[in-house]
């Protein structure tokens, strides 16, 4: 399964207030850049995942936000740089940009 062209239209939408992100599909999923950063993922199933490092990575960690894990079979997890956009986020554009503004302070 790939990322619908509706949820990609729906992440541009949600960011467009950070100036429109360059886009990549990879692996059934996309990529969000802002300036050659990458900052988020949308997974197939429509998730929305924005990148930590640094401060912002404890600071989401200490929130409690679900961070992605991977797992290939017959090995054990891994947890990947990448945490669930909260659900108010993905209601409320200005928030979603402000998280990725500090996502991205924190990337580059």
């Amino acid at each position: 399964m790939s990322v619908s062209d509706a949820d990609i239209a729906f992440v541009l939408e949600l960011f467009e207030g950070l100036g429109p992100p360059t886009t990549r599909k990879m692996m059934g999923g996309l990529c969000l850049y802002r300036d050659g950063v990458i900052f988020a993922l949308v997974h197939s199933d429509g998730s929305l995942w924005l990148k930590g490092a640094g401060a912002f990575a404890g600071r989401i960690s200490a929130e409690g936000w679900e961070r992605w894990t991977y797992a290939r079979p017959g090995r054990k997890p891994t947890a990947m740089p990448y945490w669930r956009l909260p659900h108010a986020a993905l209601d409320d554009p200005d928030l979603a940009c402000n998280l990725a503004r500090e996502a991205l302070r924190d990337l580059t």
